[in-house]
């Protein structure tokens, strides 16, 4: 399960590139900036996190591992 400890991490793709950021966690759902700047990370991090119109879902399906670093997507998607 996505928990608050979770926002500011990378997520990857299968092949381990980097396709976004969690930007925010609310409920146990991920919102993921796309291409997030240093200033997103940064309130990530400090748990300032603030999901707008251009932060997608995350559904918890599409999910493979979570790691202290990284948030790995499944194969198949």
């Amino acid at each position: 399960m996505i928990t608050e400890d979770d926002e500011g991490k990378r997520v990857v793709n299968s092949h381990g590139e980097t396709i976004g950021m969690v930007s925010e966690v609310k409920n146990g759902t991920a919102y993921v900036d796309p291409d997030p700047g240093i200033t997103d990370k940064i309130r990530s991090k400090l748990g300032w996190g603030d999901a707008d119109k251009d932060n997608y879902v995350l559904k918890a399906s599409r999910i493979n591992t979570v790691t202290d670093d990284e948030i790995r997507l499944k194969s198949n998607l």
